[in-house]
């Protein structure tokens, strides 16, 4: 199995997702969009990834070539990005994110898919892979803080460029991976749709993401606004990945105790709570930096089980597009909706109300998961 170069792929791309998430809003903020605005851009990202995953899931499922479209979506993300450097009104930067997010969102799920199929048997060890990619995220969310301070926000679109670049060229590296022959009869993919607990999984992502939309588009401008620098503000997000990295390190131990079920149910949990004290109690560091921490539950344990949830109930040729409908509904519809609606209320009612919705949200997952989801 190629761990280093399957890891180098993860340590690129959640690289570049440590620059966007918590600094591209303040890069929009800079330029003068008001929250609506920057809810509503923030939303185009999440957007895509409702289409992108399952139209190209649909291509890799029938040609059996994830990697060839990993490599090619990877290029093309890198050069729809490179717009970014040629205005900064609102519909020009609206296209170009659209136009990067769509090929960017479209290699992550093939990958997962890959990642899983070198795996075989073994898929509770995909976490001391994808591992990999928190260390990335640590490192440039800690490491472009500082330098944001120092030198400007206008310094973050070149960065992310090389950083798109670094997941292409880190594709080009990893051979492709045939998915395993699955015993019996292959059941159309519409029937594994029709399942209640598939159907209930499928939902509680989708409300779990949508739950997260503040604490992405808006937790750095919340803590500038609450007179936190930049480099504190990296620092926060950094500690809370380093939080996901101790989860996904120890998950192999936790699955046999807990099971994917009962993991499920605490990130859930966790993930309300999470909620509540950021938005009651932003200017207590100690509190601020447990509702961090929580990010091991909210998405550690809640991503490392549902990824593994996901791949046993879309099996043989349906795994890419499994993986795809994980990806689109809970990251795209979820993450739009939770933009979307955090922009709005942002404006309206501020943070603390957002902040509540979002523990509601998550809540109401909890209900879900309890009642149909299966272990």
């Amino acid at each position: 199995m190629p761990y280093w170069r399957l890891s180098t792929f993860y340590l690129f791309f959640f690289a570049s997702l440590g620059a966007l998430l918590p600094y591209w809003a303040l890069y929009l903020d800079a330029l003068g969009f008001s929250a609506a605005d920057i809810g509503e851009l923030m939303a185009l990202i999440m957007a895509t990834k409702i289409v992108a995953p399952n139209v190209w899931g649909w291509i890799a499922d029938h040609t059996g070539r994830r990697i060839a479209i990993v490599r090619i979506a990877s290029f093309c993300a890198t050069v729809a990005f490179a717009g970014v450097f040629f205005g900064s009104s609102y519909w020009w930067l609206a296209l170009v994110m659209m136009g990067f997010s769509f090929f960017w969102n479209a290699s992550l799920p093939q990958f997962e898919a890959t990642t899983l199929n070198y795996l075989g048997a073994h898929a509770h060890r995909y976490s001391r892979i994808r591992l990999w990619g928190s260390i990335g995220f640590i490192c440039t969310v800690a490491g472009l803080g500082p330098l944001l301070d120092r030198h400007g926000v206008t310094l973050l679109p070149p960065v992310l460029l090389v950083l798109f670049a670094g997941i292409w060229l880190a594709s080009l590296a990893v051979p492709e991976r045939d998915a395993p022959p699955f015993d019996g009869h292959h059941e159309p993919i519409l029937n594994v749709l029709k399942r209640p607990d598939v159907i209930a999984l499928l939902v509680v992502c989708f409300l779990m993401q949508a739950s997260h939309g503040p604490y992405y588009t808006f937790y750095s401008i919340y803590l500038q606004e609450h007179g936190y620098s930049r480099s504190v503000i990296g620092q926060l997000w950094a500690l809370g990945v380093i939080a996901e990295v101790g989860v996904f390190l120890v998950m192999p131990r936790l699955l046999p105790w807990f099971g994917l079920r009962g993991l499920l149910l605490s990130g859930l949990v966790l993930a309300s709570l999470r909620w509540v004290l950021v938005g009651w109690y932003v200017d207590a560091m100690p509190l601020l930096i447990a509702a961090q921490l929580l990010h091991a539950a909210s998405f550690g344990l809640f991503h490392a089980t549902a990824i593994q949830l996901i791949h046993r109930n879309f099996v043989g040729r349906h795994q890419g597009r499994g993986q795809a409908l994980y990806s689109s509904l809970s990251f795209g519809a979820g993450g739009a909706v939770g933009a979307l609606y955090s922009g709005y209320l942002w404006e309206s009612g501020g943070a603390t109300l957002t902040f509540m919705v979002a523990a509601c949200i998550s809540a109401a997952a909890f209900l879900v998961a309890w009642i149909r989801v299966r272990g």
